[in-house]
């Protein structure tokens, strides 16, 4: 360790104990608001130590690869910014890397007669970048802010990079999502900051190149629109980017054109607006604004700022007649195309679906509560040459964590205090040859994913006291709420069985931003099959300006409400709960049958009382479904419900007892 190396241990060390920092440090402390920021995150959440030097993290060839898989298409796209970004500065001595949203360098382009020194500074392909293992850096701490920015030299928190000058910007998708991070980064440099003010710009200008390339490809098949406040530049050199689908909706943007629209928007995300909410002109003008017109002829206004861009209008792709059968999406399975009604975004994710329903890959889900990921994952199984299989669904946030174990893996007749002689088939066995959902598997224990780890890796189950494992032949699909990336790197979920889980990913549109709303509510109208009920203007107007926090659950819990109270099939405006108009209300819940006082609350129960309350909500309250699942006679399970204080809300009064 040299001087300067301790010396900037020290600075970052009081820089991160003290707040405001003592007058000594304030004099030498010249690092900006956003990098000692980062320091204080290495430190407090993070944990890292400062005095602790490191070497560069290079994750294994075969970790490497599952990562260059996931961004594969986006990575194709990227390649040619990378390498248009390398020929500017090459002779500068920078090395140019992509990396993908954990911080892993997926492409990486540099002089081959330094490779050595470049892997050694962690410069290289399969280099880990993020600000958890890292420690500040430009990769890391641009996928935190979101932001472009330079980490130059003793900007690092890690002495080890001190000599670096590392500059990178976030590459969006054309949802908002953060996918990759391009980064240019020299092993020397001028001691000043400022000699980087180049590097950065150039970066920012590489990113929206890669962006707008890959918007451009995902959005062939809609309307696309350009948008520039210089007419000139509308047409080659967009700044804005959009993407309509047939109705009007937006279902794409590029980042510049969401920052600037978000501006324009009370509340509310951009996708899924009409073009007419955010621009003073009419859907069935667009053909005003095709290349064809001069540029200063395409003038249009925003709504909410009166704002004025240039527009330039490309219509969807056209198809070769002779093309058109070969390039027709293959009609979805049943179950898939029930879960759509034209909305682009989830047809999208059941198109790819469609063709994974019998890949042996396991599947992720990700979704906000409610928002249909037990469906999705029921659709896939009954679309599949399983569907005559269990299948087994499984909340891993609802079964106690004293019984977890005992539930998914079953036990052996008196294997602990409890068991019983009769001994259980775990829900991993029952779901043999079929399919067994992880309902909220970022809420499973620590301790017990590597036991699923074993599954997954070695396709069988073990048993509590049992001896030898039980092979299970299975299909795992998960589902969850959280980034399970962000409980990784939080140290709450396995790496390991991230990767084992992730081979294939789904995200749900939240009900918000879905475009086939009202046939949502037709089909949930109608799925009692009484129909002819039909909804007021005001009430579906009251409908559609609701946030729905809870999506699809929500949705179908008004329009029973509203069904239950309304007249002559006609839901009127005061049909409609009165939370509905309150944003700030909790979404409504299916309603859960009372227990008695003595019980207490529900939390307060035993965790086996708990247990068999899910069972019994999960089958709908068939108690013979139950007894047969847990393993006892019907009798047993109406002395355990008594002993609990738990009545079936399906005996009205004046059934005789349970018993």
């Amino acid at each position: 360790m040299d001087l300067r190396q301790r010396e900037h241990i020290e600075t970052v060390v009081q820089a991160t104990t003290y707040l405001p920092p003592p007058a000594p440090l304030a004099d030498r402390l010249t690092h900006d608001a956003v990098i000692q920021n980062s320091w204080r995150r290495c430190v407090h959440q993070y944990g890292l130590d400062p005095s602790r030097m490191q070497e560069a993290r290079i994750v294994p060839q075969t970790r490497l690869r599952e990562h260059q898989q996931r961004i594969d298409d986006f990575a194709r796209i990227a390649r040619h910014g990378l390498e248009s970004l390398y020929a500017q500065v090459a002779g500068l001595g920078y090395v140019v890397l992509l990396t993908d949203a954990q911080g892993v360098t997926v492409d990486y382009i540099g002089d081959a007669r330094t490779d050595a020194d470049l892997r050694h500074a962690g410069l290289y392909l399969g280099a880990e970048w993020s600000e958890r293992g890292a420690g500040t850096c430009a990769v890391g701490t641009a996928l935190v802010t979101g932001e472009a920015l330079t980490v130059h030299q003793a900007d690092h928190f890690d002495a080890t990079h001190i000599p670096l000058t590392c500059t990178a910007a976030p590459l969006f998708d054309s949802r908002g999502n953060l996918s990759a991070i391009l980064d240019i980064s020299a092993l020397t440099s001028p001691h000043a900051k400022e000699s980087q003010g180049l590097a950065l710009q150039m970066v920012r200008i590489y990113a929206a190149h890669i962006e707008n390339a890959n918007f451009l490809r995902v959005h062939h098949r809609d309307w696309i629109l350009k948008l520039n406040v210089s007419p000139e530049f509308v047409d080659v050199n967009p700044e804005y980017l959009l993407a309509l689908d047939d109705s009007g909706r937006i279902v794409g943007h590029n980042h510049r054109a969401r920052r600037m629209l978000e501006g324009e928007l009370p509340t509310g995300t951009v996708l899924g607006q009409p073009f007419e909410t955010l621009f003073n002109a009419r859907l069935e003008d667009l053909g005003r604004y095709v290349y064809s017109r001069p540029s200063e002829q395409r003038l249009v206004a925003l709504n909410r700022s009166g704002g004025l861009l240039y527009l330039s209008v490309l219509p969807p792709a056209l198809r070769w007649q002779a093309d058109t059968a070969r390039e027709r999406p293959a009609p979805l399975p049943e179950p898939l195309a029930a879960l759509c009604g034209g909305d682009a975004a989830l047809q999208q994710q059941l198109q790819r679906a469609a063709r994974l329903v019998d890949s042996p890959i396991n599947l992720l889900i990700n979704g906000e509560t409610g928002s249909g990921k037990e469906y999705f994952a029921k659709a896939l199984h009954q679309a599949s040459a399983r569907r005559g299989q269990p299948f087994v669904a499984v909340n891993c946030a609802a079964i106690p964590e004293t019984l977890i174990e005992s539930e998914l893996f079953g036990h052996l007749p008196n294997s602990f205090s409890g068991a019983g002689p009769r001994g259980k088939r775990g829900l991993i066995q029952e779901a043999d040859g079929g399919t067994l959902f992880l309902d909220e598997i970022g809420d499973m224990p620590r301790e017990l994913q590597s036991r699923l780890l074993r599954v997954l890796a070695e396709g069988e189950v073990l048993p509590i006291g049992a001896a030898r494992p039980v092979p299970v032949r299975l299909r795992v699909i998960s589902a969850t709420h959280h980034r399970l990336e962000d409980l990784v790197a939080q140290g709450r979920f396995r790496e390991d069985l991230f990767y084992r889980l992730n081979g294939a990913r789904f995200a749900l549109p939240p009900l918000r931003e879905r475009t086939d709303f009202d046939w949502l509510v037709q089909k949930m109208l109608g799925d009692d099959g009484q129909g002819g009920i039909t909804l007021s203007p005001q009430a579906r107007e009251r409908l559609c300006r609701h946030r729905w926090p809870g999506n699809l659950r929500e949705l179908r819990n008004v329009l029973e409400y509203s069904r239950a109270v309304c007249s002559d099939g006609y839901i009127e405006l005061h049909d409609l709960p009165d939370s509905l108009g309150a944003e700030a209300a909790p979404a409504p819940t299916a309603a859960v049958p009372a227990l008695p006082a003595a019980h207490g609350d529900a939390h307060q129960l035993s965790p086996e009382a708990m247990l068999l309350m899910q069972y019994l909500r999960a089958s709908g309250w068939n108690l013979s479904a139950v007894a047969r699942q847990i393993g006892v006679s019907r009798m047993t399970l109406y002395r355990r419900m008594e002993r609990y204080g738990i009545q079936s809300p399906n005996r009205r009064d004046g059934d005789p007892p349970q018993p």
